[in-house]
């Protein structure tokens, strides 16, 4: 049984709910102006890691028969047979009422965003198959997070700085653009979308440092908008150094760091963003 949940989390990689995670936290921190209740962050943090689950593993497994042709992908549970079907969807339908439940806990208004925001990360796993815009689709999907976390503690849209949400949906964009570079090739024979498979790796690295720069332009603004102080500014400073770095050892020529680019720095870039917001919170508290 423990190998079996095992085999489910690295299929799922659970570890990169650090992606998302703190996007949530910043937008439940900003509304709380500080440190929300305890029982709220916990059901925040139940409902991300149900939300993310539930997208994951039906990804896995409305795309199980592109995954078992791809070289890359072969290997992963369900082609490689470590993990059937029902295990599979049996994982998806208990994350997803562990989601909704999770948004009940919370307020009203949480819990009528919950099915939105859950079709959005769905949908996502079929957008491949017709428009090349996909990576926006996942932004989209991830700007939620944010959004999620400022509701769920004020049961409000009420000044919400949606520039935040702009900002991780370009950043999603962009490094989602960047991994897809990968599957180009394969993506391009099997007849799937992607900007890479469309426009070719360089001009969709391009088009990635363009997100980034929105994504950089919206961190800063929302910034302004919660009239954070310098702490914030100097996680600002950090995550521009990651988004430089993350293009600098990766290029349309070199794919072979883009495992440190899309992990290492993504996580980096998300924690450090949620710690920058909440020093700055604290200080401007005290």
């Amino acid at each position: 049984m423990l190998k079996k949940i095992a085999i489910l989390l690295e299929m799922i990689k659970f570890k990169l709910t650090v992606f998302a995670m703190p996007f949530a936290f910043i937008g439940a921190f900003l509304a709380a102006k500080g440190m929300p209740d305890l029982p709220v962050l916990f059901w925040v943090i139940v409902a991300m890691v149900g939300a993310r689950t539930c997208a994951m593993g039906f990804n896995r497994i409305v795309d199980w028969r592109f995954d078992q042709a791809n070289p890359r992908t072969a290997d992963r549970a369900i082609p490689a047979g470590q993990v059937g079907m029902n295990e599979a969807w049996t994982m998806v339908i208990i994350s997803a009422l562990v989601f909704f439940f999770a948004c009940y806990r919370l307020n009203s208004l949480t819990l009528i965003l919950a099915p939105v925001a859950l079709a959005l990360t769905l949908i996502y796993s079929y957008t491949k198959r017709f428009t090349a815009l996909c990576h926006l689709v996942l932004g989209v999907a991830l700007a939620f997070s944010p959004l999620g976390g400022w509701v769920a503690v004020s049961g409000s849209f009420a000044g919400f700085p949606f520039v935040l949400a702009a900002g991780v949906l370009f950043w999603v964009a962009g490094f989602d653009t960047i991994y897809a570079c990968l599957d180009a090739d394969f993506d391009q024979k099997a007849g799937l979308h992607s900007l890479p498979s469309r426009l070719g790796r360089k001009n969709a690295f391009r088009l990635a440092v363009f997100f980034h720069v929105l994504a950089f332009l919206f961190f800063t603004l929302s910034g302004l908008q919660a009239g954070l102080n310098y702490w914030y500014y100097i996680g600002l400073v950090l995550t521009a150094g990651a988004l430089f770095y993350q293009h600098l050892i990766v290029s349309p020529r070199d794919l072979s760091r883009i495992q440190a680019s899309f992990f290492s720095m993504n996580g980096f870039i998300s924690l450090t963003l949620f710690f920058a917001t909440w020093l700055s919170l604290l200080t401007m508290k005290g």
